[in-house]
């Protein structure tokens, strides 16, 4: 499921939803984003997405992880329009045979979202509004997976 949402969420509803009924799943690994207060500089986070584009991209990617590290199945929830400090961004969940894999590919799938995926960032705090670009680290996160990083079966056993 991918799905983009206006709406505050529940990061262990949807993670009991996921982990509902998986007899044959190994592993499930998630990771929870929440929007920072950056010392009181940041208010509200807002982002902006093209409904549509923006799930299909991530879908794209979604497709690559899937086969990539043999996943049962994935999640991604990710919020759009204006966030408050505290509540959750983004939730991505991956369910697998094996712990790595699992854990590999919501690394994998974060890494994406943070750097590659077609959201627009603003923080609106004390001083005004600026928009927000992916980070050097970012950049150097995605870099690894597209220098060839993947999970391997055999060392994973």
């Amino acid at each position: 499921m991918i799905q983009l949402t206006a709406e505050p969420f529940d990061p262990g509803a949807l993670l009991t939803s996921f982990s509902r009924g998986r007899a044959e799943t190994g592993a499930v690994a998630t990771f929870t984003g929440l929007a920072r207060a950056d010392g009181g500089e940041t208010a509200t986070l807002e982002l902006e997405a093209y409904p549509g584009f923006t799930e299909a991209q991530i879908g794209k990617i979604a497709d690559e992880a899937r086969g990539r590290f043999s996943l049962h199945d994935l999640t991604v929830v990710h919020r759009v329009g204006k966030i408050a400090p505290g509540e959750p961004v983004v939730f991505v969940a991956t369910a697998a045979a094996h712990r790595r894999e699992a854990f590999e590919a919501c690394d994998f799938l974060m890494d994406y979202l943070k750097s590659k995926a077609p959201f627009w960032k603003k923080e609106h705090g004390p001083d005004g509004a600026r928009w927000v670009e992916p980070r050097a680290q970012d950049h150097a996160d995605i870099s690894r997976w597209e220098n060839g990083a993947r999970w391997d079966k055999e060392t994973a056993k």
